[in-house]
């Protein structure tokens, strides 16, 4: 099948954040570099990027989907949900349950959809990170039943302990690295079919590869992180939780119309950067 109209839909994961800078100062993201490998194979694509920072399920469903449709998509990438999960008073298995009936209904429309089960742990250690991992876990359990009975196609990065490495992370802990960006944007194409080392950014598989070792740091150095990663990033977050203030308020999508991908030379050995 090809992919004329990719729809890309969800939170920060698709949006892109803290990827590197595009041409009109947003940031990219794998959803944005896998448009460019397809339209490079395909001799062209229509794209468009709904996703905003911060969305829950539910909004992403009252207010991306309905947009999608509109458009004539005819692939899907779906992200959501993560962000309820994060919320502890949250039911995993009612996320999961809504989850499920926004995929069958997409699917029922004739769509291609892709899902995606999400990292659970980011190297994070301790009682907060085990229970979210716990919760991340269900999450993903629910990806995979999903994708099982719809026939969504679900891209596999949850599980992939490379993705684990902190090194692939923003020091926020919560949206990958450009490097991260890479790696999930070969393994999309990968689920999809494609197989050109060229779009892929290098042989099959290659996401998966471990990152060579490096220094580790102390127990100190780690103390440290951790009391500045909870004064710069999780503070803010608690906060604007209990303001019911969304990092995304007032935010648009990149793409909120489809814009036409101009195919990349074939020689230029990458995924769309």
């Amino acid at each position: 099948m090809e992919h004329r109209t990719f729809v890309a839909l969800g939170d920060s994961f698709t949006e892109g954040l803290e990827d590197e800078l595009g041409p009109d100062g947003r940031h990219l993201g794998w959803a944005d570099r896998v448009a460019a490998a397809l339209a490079t194979q395909e001799g062209g694509l229509r794209y468009a990027n709904l996703a905003v920072r911060g969305k829950l399920l539910d909004e992403v469903v009252s207010d991306q989907v309905p947009a999608a449709r509109a458009l004539g998509a005819d692939l899907v990438s779906f992200h959501a949900g993560p962000n309820d999960v994060l919320r502890p008073r949250r039911d995993v298995a009612d996320v999961v349950a809504r989850y499920d009936r926004a995929v069958t209904d997409l699917v029922a429309d004739g769509l291609q959809v892709l899902l995606f089960t999400v990292i659970e742990r980011a190297g994070g250690t301790g009682r907060t990170a085990a229970r979210l991992a716990d919760r991340f876990a269900r999450f993903n359990d629910g990806v995979r039943r999903t994708a099982q009975h719809t026939g969504a196609l679900v891209v596999e990065v949850g599980g992939e302990p490379a993705l684990q490495d902190r090194r692939l992370w923003h020091e926020d802990r919560l949206h990958l690295a450009p490097a991260g960006h890479v790696r999930v944007a070969a393994a999309v194409l990968e689920t999809l079919g494609v197989t050109d080392p060229a779009l892929l950014g290098g042989e099959p598989g290659w996401w998966r590869v471990p990152l060579a070792p490096g220094a580790r740091p102390g127990r100190r150095a780690d103390v440290l992180a951790d009391v500045r990663w909870v004064r710069r990033y999780l503070t803010p977050w608690v906060l604007r939780r209990l303001r019911g203030v969304s990092s995304g308020d007032g935010l648009s999508p990149k793409h909120l119309e489809l814009v036409d991908v101009v195919p990349a030379a074939r020689d230029a050995g990458s995924a769309g950067g």
